[in-house]
């Protein structure tokens, strides 16, 4: 449930109160009876998870080429361990066959 801040607008007395969505909001003071107005708050945010930043704000150049530098990289030590895969199949194939 969330929490609101309320002001009186008569003796500046400030409080927050967690009240649920379907609640009315308060109108009357408890301590002077005046009349209340509800504060708002800033918001904390919280920018989880890889690249949000990357893939919302950059061009498209920019990052085409990013990405394309880091899997040439992996690219090349995945085509050297395959093609060790492959040797190491083709010589037990080989040995199955004899």
């Amino acid at each position: 449930m969330p929490t609101y801040s309320y002001a009186c607008t008569q003796c500046d007395n400030r409080f927050d109160i967690v009240q649920s969505f379907s609640d009315d909001a308060l109108t009357v003071c408890e301590k002077c009876s005046g009349k209340l107005r509800k504060l708002f708050n800033s918001v904390g945010i919280v920018f989880k998870g890889s690249g949000f930043y990357r893939t919302d704000s950059r061009g498209g150049s920019s990052t085409a080429s990013e990405p394309a530098k880091s899997d040439s990289g992996s690219s090349s030590s995945e085509s050297s361990s395959s093609s060790s895969s492959a040797s190491s199949s083709t010589s037990t194939s080989a040995a199955v066959a004899g």
